[in-house]
Order: structure tokens, then C-alpha cells, then sequence
């Protein structure tokens, strides 16, 4: 038996992209997909809010929490989790940012959680999920509608600047659920 899949959506955590994350929390809440985000704010919030205000949906929204500090394990990092969180998942990793792919940063969780990783744009962290997706083989894409752009983006990573392109992309890559899943 198959899992439902898990879309990852990855980008900043302080610029929201309201309208192009809003267009894809309520796309993905339309397939049989659960959303996992990083759970804070940003594109992270947008996108969840989007996700779990569409009715009906058909997943469930995950969020990965850093922890506050290596001090503070057991804390999550002020701001996490957003309010539209459903599953919070956490952990004792607080890195972030330029240290997203140091072992101690959740990006390792987030990417190999997903069947598929979403980008928005975002700053080093966003960028950071997109080199380990392509790393560990996970496929990967940049969301651009509404002329966003994403300077440095790495020439293996495909753009969809439309729901179509993006909907092929994901009819492509992602398992497809059973019935009752």
C-alpha cells in the first residue's frame, strides 16, 4: 500500500509571496497530498494558511520546527509553529540559513520527508533545501508565477511559471495514492 504523497513548499521565512504561495497552498489542498513546510513564518505561513482554509482538501499540513537552541533542545525557535500548522514535528536541530546543510539543520528532514519539493523564492536556507533535494534525488521545482524571480537558481532545478506546468510537473513525480488514502 502506498503512502498519500507529501509535497514539500520551500521559501523565505520572512517574505510571504502572499499571492503566488496562496495560489499553491490552495492548488495542493485540491490533490490527495499533504503539505510539510518548515513551519514558521513567510511563504511557510502563507502557503499553510492557503492549504488548510480550502474546502474540502485532502491532506493534512506538517510543519518541521527547528529547535530554539542547542541549549534549549527541547524548545522551538520563537515564531514556530505558525497558527496553521496541523502536525507539528519537533526537533533538536537549530540550525538554519547559511547553515541549512550542515547536519544540525531540519532542511535534511524537510527534503527527504517530501516526495517533491516546491520552491518559492527565498535567501540561503530556501536555497540550501533545493541543493539537498537535488542531492538526495528528490524532485525538485521553482513556483515563479506572477514575475518572481529566483536569482542563482541552479540551471537542474525546473520553473513552472503556471499551475499547468506545475500540475504536469507533479503528475510526473509524484506515486499516486490508492483508494482510501
Amino acid at each position: 500500500m502506498r503512502k498519500r504523497p507529501i509535497v514539500g513548499v520551500m521559501g523565505s521565512g520572512s517574505l510571504s509571496h502572499d499571492a503566488a504561495a496562496s495560489e499553491l497552498g490552495s492548488f495542493l489542498a485540491t490533490r490527495a497530498v499533504h503539505l510539510l513546510t518548515g513551519g514558521g513564518g513567510g511563504v511557510m505561513t502563507s502557503v499553510s494558511k492557503a492549504f488548510s482554509l480550502c474546502k474540502p482538501r485532502l491532506g493534512c499540513v506538517i510543519g518541521v520546527l527547528p529547535c530554539a537552541s542547542q541549549e534549549q533542545p527541547t524548545m522551538p525557535k520563537p515564531g514556530y509553529p505558525n497558527d496553521w500548522i496541523e502536525i507539528p514535528i519537533h526537533t533538536h536541530l537549530p540550525l538554519s540559513g547559511l547553515q541549512g546543510r550542515d547536519l544540525a539543520s531540519r532542511n535534511h528532514i524537510n527534503v527527504l520527508s517530501s516526495d517533491v519539493v516546491i520552491s518559492l523564492p527565498g535567501s540561503e536556507g530556501t536555497r540550501s533545501e533545493i541543493d539537498l533535494a537535488l542531492d538526495y534525488g528528490r524532485p525538485v521545482i521553482a513556483y515563479l508565477p506572477h514575475d518572481l524571480e529566483f536569482p542563482k537558481l541552479p540551471s537542474k532545478v525546473s520553473v513552472a511559471t503556471d499551475l499547468p506546468s506545475l500540475e504536469r510537473f507533479l503528475d510526473e513525480h509524484l506515486p499516486q495514492p490508492q483508494d482510501g488514502q
